[in-house]
């Protein structure tokens, strides 16, 4: 069984948050992997860049990944909680891992997904502090 180093799938995500907040854009970020780790594909919250309400990091990073002929040994990293319209896409196409860096709480919880949580290092939660509005 390969065992995954969640922290380091995470680092993509927040790689592309950080992108996202040099563009002026919220500074959220998410990729996802197949089950060995490989990367299948980024992307990063471009609503303010592209003037588009529905392109999140989770969707940007679905969008880039392509189509897969299943999603549940896919895992999602991302650097928020995912939103209701992200869960909803988590849900329908049966993502059963997300990796977090911050989430109080999650609704996709109650369907079996398995969620993994880590603290921002301090280095980079100053580089994504400015969503703070």
């Amino acid at each position: 069984m390969i065992k995954i180093n969640y922290l380091s799938l995470l680092d993509i995500a927040i790689g592309e948050a950080t992108i996202g907040l040099s563009e002026g854009g919220i500074p959220i970020g998410a990729a996802l992997f197949n089950k060995d780790g490989t990367l299948l594909g980024k992307g990063r919250n471009r609503r303010i860049q592209n003037d588009d309400p529905s392109l999140h990091g989770e969707t940007d990073a679905f969008r880039n990944a392509g189509r897969q002929r299943s999603y549940s040994d896919i895992i999602m990293a991302t650097t928020l909680a995912p939103c209701w319209y992200c869960s909803g896409l988590i849900r329908q196409f049966k993502i059963k891992t997300v990796v977090v860096c911050e989430s109080l709480y999650n609704p996709i919880l109650r369907y079996g997904v398995s969620l993994f949580q880590f603290v921002i290092p301090k280095r980079q939660i100053l580089s994504l502090k400015k969503l703070q509005l």
